[in-house]
């Protein structure tokens, strides 16, 4: 018997799991085209990617050349103006796009696949597999994360910490809460029929975590992914203005590191207004475009859109 899943429609065993998945991207996609709040984060979202894939479209200037007059302001020339460090700041905010984007991505990916296989193991394995692997995630959530953060980033960083330190550092140390979201919804489907179907076929556990309970979770999936991308933007960019970054590399992080240490407030505040911007704009991205999964992953809120609108359209009598 299929079973209502995750998002909104049946959970079919492995047959129909091929087309279960491509049915859940287009409502992903629906979802973003009919929110108004999805499109705008994701048209923001795709911008970041086209810069940070294509930066010489938009400057064929060398970031970290040190040619040009100090705290020049805004012009033709330098559009956002020029660095005490005589560097220009716009083609620094362009070409640190991707180091941004470059750990958003690889954080969200990696913390939501460990959490999702620890999660979910945990969940259907039960035992005492679900006790170890939910004392490891109880451990790390009562841990304040930023100051752990910070020892780690100190210990691994040996004269600051460079991209891919980041993204190692946080999604070793960020994925615990998701784990305990993916985990307390794979233990609904615990006794649904279809994964019943599966077990009396004799398949494997790892086949069903993979094949049959991991397929219906695609909006939480994709929702998890953005949290921990936007709080991948967050944390790195306040290691690398605290310091913990590698300083040459180019990021809006150490672009505010630098402005600090340069006294950037008193004589060029555009040096730390641009990329503060920048990841206020990426952030509110990744945040606009939870509103479409968190309609798609909970029911409830699709009914009561749909009254409303009911009420608005009903003829008067």
């Amino acid at each position: 018997m299929a079973m209502p899943g995750a998002l909104g429609g049946t959970a079919q065993p492995a047959a129909g799991t091929g087309v279960a998945g491509a049915r859940s991207l287009r409502r992903l996609a629906r979802a973003i085209t009919s929110n108004r709040k999805a499109t705008a984060g994701a048209v923001l979202l795709a911008i970041f990617i086209f810069v940070a894939v294509f930066p010489e479209v938009f400057s064929r200037v060398n970031p970290n050349a040190e040619i040009f007059a100090r705290n020049q302001a805004p012009s033709l020339h330098h559009l956002l103006g020029t660095t005490a460090l005589d560097q220009d700041i716009f083609a620094q905010v362009i070409y640190g796009t991707r180091a941004v984007l470059e750990i958003a991505f690889g954080v969200g990916l990696g913390a939501t696949v460990i959490a999702m296989l620890i999660g979910v193991a945990a969940a259907y394995l039960g035992g005492w597999w679900d006790s170890g692997l939910g004392l490891l995630t109880d451990v790390l959530l009562v841990i304040p994360l930023f100051p752990l953060l910070i020892v780690i980033a100190r210990y691994l960083g040996a004269g600051g910490a460079g991209t891919l330190t980041m993204i190692v550092v946080i999604t070793l140390s960020g994925w615990s809460y998701t784990a305990r979201q993916l985990r307390s919804y794979a233990q609904s489907l615990r006794s649904r029929d279809f994964l019943e179907a599966a077990r009396v076929r004799g398949e494997r556990s790892l086949y069903i975590i993979v094949v049959e309970i991991i397929p219906t979770m695609t909006s939480l999936l994709v929702a998890s992914f953005l949290t921990n991308a936007l709080y991948a933007v967050l944390f790195s960019s306040g290691l690398q203005f605290i310091g913990l970054g590698d300083p040459n590399t180019q990021s809006w992080g150490t672009m505010l590191y630098w402005a600090e240490n340069n006294e950037a407030f008193q004589t060029q505040p555009i040096w730390i207004i641009a990329p503060g911007l920048c990841i206020v704009l990426l952030g509110a991205a990744f945040s606009l475009l939870n509103y479409a999964f968190d309609e798609i992953g909970n029911p409830a809120l699709r009914p009561v859109r749909s009254m409303r609108r009911g009420k608005r359209v009903k003829p008067a009598q």
